[in-house]
């Protein structure tokens, strides 16, 4: 009787894994069956067209992966990409021959040094290469673990498919280790195993390590120092998980060396052994490019090596043309097969995560500028940058300019300057140390006001998104880098509605979590033509609706509610109320993803916003009038009487003081701070339940005003915070649970329903679809609440008998106009940048950052 057979390891045979998970979402777990059936039926509908390669925009959804591998098994070589350019150039050529038989997967690659090029990579070097990687990590079918990678980048496509060749679960989540759900989403699928790059370790520190049941984190994506190597370690050690580092291109199909985790406390400054099936060699270096004894270029050997570079749609075409990868990396290899990566060959050069071939720049730079004399291209010490020294026939600002072009660089990382010669060594040839010596001491050649430093964007597009940012945050332009974004740089709930009706003016409908991209990954995204999509669905098209936050449009809807109610323009109460709960979902926006000790002062400057123009307008009234008592104005009216006068008009800005501090202090609490990190959707779930029993505390207080005081509104509060982090929908139904249990008995039907209404709102529609035409007054009077909350109690009362609807309308109106005053000749509020506070707080590491 035979042996039975074992089959080889396939990314395109997934059935072999039955029932156990494949894919963990919000939506549950899919498994390998019902993914290779969903998988097979759709190659089955490729299959049966012409095979030409696609491309394909990655999203970590089911419903990508499922695309992608429907395309491997049916043959049909596919592009991963959002960059339309990208497309345009390689795919759209009708008259290009049909892709060759082994392709299978094309990358861009970070090595662009002038044409946009693509790795081309057969099917064999995604399975070998793969299977390496599961080798060299033990991985098998028990291990889950989080993908937040993107996955048209190597890195993050090899974590798919290492997984999914051995059975294993892939969890995936859109977020970064910033998200308010990420870990909580993690924690629910039993995640074991992370994959992170030198940003997303440094982000980890900032903010505490997730309470897994982790078994290795692995790394990739840049090198990490030595010391940080060993400070891993120890922390692996003390934790319980092993630290995989790793050293990759995508030339190599992803990894080329891993370092087994018993050695990352030993040797911390190598990158570890060649990958199973791979093999590694160093080719000797002239000592003027980097060589020296020991030291060579690490070139890499095996099946995972790609076919080939495609610099034009009819390289698709072209059969597997590289044995031997040369990587440019200088390196050392021990006797036993231990690399160390030492730098990089000095015609080689990886600035900003972008690998260039300067031999390769040159050349396409006196193509794009034939007039240039001659031009020699160094790398700065550093990795600062790239600089080029030139002869007569161009502008050092228009070399300056092309270079970034050609080399995918943005403006800021390229220096030129003129000169008749350049340096030149004994033997003739040019001096590169003195060029970049030269070329380091130069004062960096101006690129002009319509130039912008983001390579990939429009130029007019990003200056102008970041100039509205300034002035709506009123910082310095230079404050405003592409790589900053709208919650590292200080904005709040109050900003927060005038950048981002602006911002969608100059960009169109803006992704849910825009407050966490960099301007530079805003950009990116909303260039994208495909139709912009909401969790919910479909964005809506160019026409007489807009997408508009069911915050912003809360704001405005309550504040006429507030006015037209006290005017007895109609009776429709509980819009204050319900300014409470867009309150609370604006302080888990803006102030959770911000570091815990960084949230006290945060809020602290987020209150003296609302509460310095408060004081002063209810102090200049009372010494005019004479109408509150000084416990009103200095906003403790609420702690020193329980009845209901004109003392208690501003309520909901005490309620507002007290529940803000009350929570910036419960999450100071390391205790809160741990669990907060762990599962904030559950902290918040707790926090609302925990005042919605308070608030039936009131009926035993002697309290005779209920529902303005804190323990009877904090749940409003809480619920708002708890919209934001919650993620899955059963998470959903249960603060909808809560919600209603809270309100039960809360108030009489009507202002009751609006109240329900506006906080369900909050919890179940992140957008409103808007009339377009009233998308600008609705932002007004969004942006004008605060002041319209101010003022209304001494404007109204002219009209109340007379005219309300005068009332209303006057109360907007002079609102309105104080705002505008306020932003156009207010005190600026940050005339010098706060370093602490203005650095990026990004979704996910940008794509520069991963390179």
């Amino acid at each position: 009787m035979s042996a039975p057979q074992t089959r080889e390891p396939s990314l395109v045979d997934l059935a072999r894994w039955g029932d156990r998970a494949a894919l963990i979402d919000d939506d549950g777990p899919l498994s390998y069956a019902d993914l290779a059936a969903a998988v097979h039926r759709r190659a089955q509908v490729l299959a049966a067209e012409p095979r030409r390669a696609r491309a394909l925009a990655p999203a970590p959804t089911r419903a990508f992966v499922t695309e992608y591998l429907a395309h491997l098994q049916s043959a049909q070589p596919v592009l991963l990409t959002h960059d339309d350019a990208l497309t345009a150039r390689f795919l759209d050529d009708a008259d290009a021959p049909a892709p060759h038989p082994d392709l299978r997967l094309l990358l861009g690659t970070s090595g662009s040094t002038g044409s946009p090029r693509l790795v081309r990579l057969s099917r064999t070097n995604l399975e070998s290469n793969a299977a390496a990687i599961a080798a060299a990590l033990g991985l098998d079918e028990t291990d889950r673990v989080l993908l937040t990678l993107p996955l048209d980048y190597c890195y993050g496509l090899s974590v798919l498919h290492s997984h999914l060749l051995v059975g294993a679960a892939v969890v995936l989540h859109p977020g970064s280790v910033l998200d308010a759900g990420l870990w909580s989403h993690a924690r629910a699928a039993g995640v074991t195993s992370f994959p992170a790059v030198p940003h997303t370790l440094d982000l980890l520190d900032r903010v505490g390590w997730p309470d897994l049941p982790l078994r290795r984190v692995t790394q990739a994506g840049g090198r990490l120092a030595p010391e940080r190597v060993l400070a891993l370690a120890r922390t692996a050690r003390r934790d319980g998980w092993d630290l995989v580092v790793m050293s990759g291109q995508t030339e190599a199909t992803a990894r080329i060396a891993v370092l087994p985790p018993e050695l990352a406390a030993v040797h911390p400054d190598a990158v570890g052994y060649a990958v199973p099936g791979g093999r590694v060699h160093l080719a000797e270096v002239p000592a003027e490019d980097g060589g020296a004894p020991g030291v060579g270029e690490l070139v890499v050997e095996g099946p995972h090596v790609m076919m080939g570079y495609a610099t034009t749609a009819a390289d698709l075409a072209r059969g597997p043309e590289v044995a031997a990868l040369a990587t440019g990396d200088l390196a050392t290899i021990d006797p036993d097969g231990l690399v160390r990566v030492v730098g990089r060959r000095a015609r080689r050069a990886k600035v900003f995560g972008v690998r260039l071939d300067l031999d390769h720049l040159e050349h396409r730079l006196r193509e794009e500028l034939p007039d240039l004399a001659w031009a020699h291209a160094v790398a700065l010490p550093d990795d600062a940058g790239v600089g080029v020294l030139h002869g007569p026939g161009a502008e050092p600002v228009e070399v300056r300019r092309v270079v970034a072009e050609l080399a995918d660089l943005p403006a800021h990382r390229v220096e030129a300057r003129g000169a008749d010669q350049p340096p030149r060594r004994p033997n003739g040839k040019p001096d590169q140390p003195a060029i970049a010596a030269l070329l380091s001491a130069a004062p960096a050649a101006p690129i002009g006001p319509g130039d912008s430093d983001d390579p990939h964007a429009p130029d007019d597009v990003l200056t102008a998104v970041r100039r509205a940012v300034a002035e709506v945050l009123e910082l310095p332009l230079e404050t405003v880098t592409p790589e900053s974004a709208f919650a590292g740089l200080g904005g709040d709930s109050l900003s927060f509605v005038e950048a981002s009706v602006r911002l969608e003016r100059l960009l169109g409908a803006l992704p849910l979590d825009w407050p966490r991209l960099t301007w530079r990954e805003l950009v990116h995204r909303t260039a994208a033509p495909t139709t912009p999509t909401t969790p919910r669905g479909p964005a809506d098209a160019p026409g007489r609706w807009a997408r508009l936050e069911t915050a912003v449009v809360l704001r405005a809807l309550a504040i006429v509610l507030v006015v037209g109610s006290h005017t007895d323009l109609f009776t429709l109460k509980g819009g204050a109320h319900v300014l409470l709960a867009v309150a609370g979902a604006g302080f888990a926006r803006f102030l959770l993803p911000v570091p815990a000790a960084e949230r006290p002062r945060r809020a602290a400057r987020a209150l003296a916003r609302i509460l310095v123009p408060a004081v002063l307008w209810i102090g200049v009234v009372t010494v005019v009038t004479g109408s509150y008592s000084w416990a009103a104005v200095l906003l403790v009216e609420s702690l020193v009487d329980s009845s209901w006068d004109e003392q208690w008009h501003y309520w909901f800005l005490e309620v507002l003081l007290q529940a803000t501090v009350l929570s910036v202090g419960l999450l100071a609490i390391p205790a809160v701070a741990r669990a907060e990190r762990r599962d904030p959707a559950r902290v918040a779930l707790t926090v609302l339940a925990v005042a919605a029993l308070a608030r039936w505390t009131e009926y035993l207080l002697p309290w005779r005003d209920h529902i303005h005081s804190l323990p009877w509104t904090a749940w409003l509060f809480a619920a708002g915070w708890a919209a934001v982090v919650v993620r899955t929908r059963r998470q959903r139904v249960v603060l909808t649970v809560l919600v209603l249990l809270a309100a039960a008995d809360f108030v009489v039907l009507p202002r009751l329903s609006v109240i329900t209404l506006g906080v369900l709102l909050l919890v179940w529609c992140p957008t409103l679809r808007w009339p377009r035409a009233l998308v600008p007054a609705t932002a007004a009077l969004a942006a004008a609440s605060l002041w319209t909350y101010l003022t209304h109690w001494q404007i109204y009362p002219w009209f109340e008998t007379r005219w309300p609807l005068g009332g209303l309308l006057a109360s907007l109106t002079v609102g309105l106009l104080i705002t505008a005053a306020e932003r156009r000749w207010g005190p600026t509020r940050r005339t010098t940048p706060d370093l602490r506070t203005t650095r990026p707080v990004p979704e996910r590491p940008t794509r520069e950052a991963l390179r």
